[in-house]
């Protein structure tokens, strides 16, 4: 009975050091992202989505702390829900979630922790997210992220000349085609988008590529988008 009541403290204790340890990258990824008070930049979005066709769209994506973005595009830019603001929304309000680290791999040659979220309460959309953290840089490599209106979004990081405030050059999503939600009217948009035969066979997943050129960094410009 003594030895396995010595067993359970310690998995209890090896659990806590283990979420202490995973709690502190994630701080660490807060810190760095907090730098940024707003910023402005230019998008190119291409969309491999089954079942449909568009162009490539150009957009404008604005972001002001702690998690509010606003995206203006003359067409339609066919993105996951919220696939810019739940990163941001997970290092935001860390107090709703419970962060596990779960092992290491490598990405890009680059040694990564993983790091489980597991939401407080079930009244949050995410259900369950992981990170894959360069923790020598601060920086997110993967994410994948589950929630209710979106199912799991899977995000490749690409870093350029604005790694150093942790803001990315490209990502690259892959969705879920059968939870993923395609803006309506996209069929007829002014990009001429177009159903493909539907009797061939459906891939289970899509791709979206955004890529990010001329960020304008704590010039105050999305303060003329957030009134608030």
């Amino acid at each position: 009975m003594k030895i396995l009541l010595t067993i359970s403290l310690f998995i209890c204790t090896l659990f806590q050091v283990i979420g202490q340890d995973a709690q502190k990258t994630i701080q660490a990824l807060q810190q760095k992202w907090s730098l940024v008070k707003d910023y402005a930049v230019d998008l190119n979005i291409k969309s491999n989505i089954p079942l449909i066709k568009i162009l490539p769209v150009n957009a404008t994506l604005y972001f002001k702390q702690k998690d509010q973005f606003h995206l203006k595009s003359k067409g339609i830019a066919i993105l996951p829900k919220k696939g810019f603001g739940d990163l941001a929304q997970l290092l935001a309000h860390q107090d709703q979630f419970n962060a596990i680290s779960t092992g290491k791999e490598l990405i890009k040659n680059k040694e990564t922790e993983i790091i489980t979220l597991l939401p407080n309460g079930d009244s949050e959309d995410v259900i369950l997210a992981k990170l894959w953290i360069d923790k020598s840089n601060n920086l997110v490599l993967k994410s994948q992220i589950t929630s209710r209106s979106n199912g799991t979004v899977s995000t490749d990081y690409v870093y350029g000349s604005e790694a150093k405030w942790g803001l990315p050059e490209q990502l690259i999503f892959t969705v879920d085609v059968k939870k993923f939600k395609v803006p309506k009217g996209v069929v007829v948009d002014i990009n001429k988008t177009q159903t493909v035969d539907t009797q061939k066979q459906v891939a289970k997943t899509g791709d979206i590529t955004v890529k990010f050129s001329n960020y304008k960094i704590n010039q105050g410009i999305a303060s003329t988008i957030f009134k608030n």
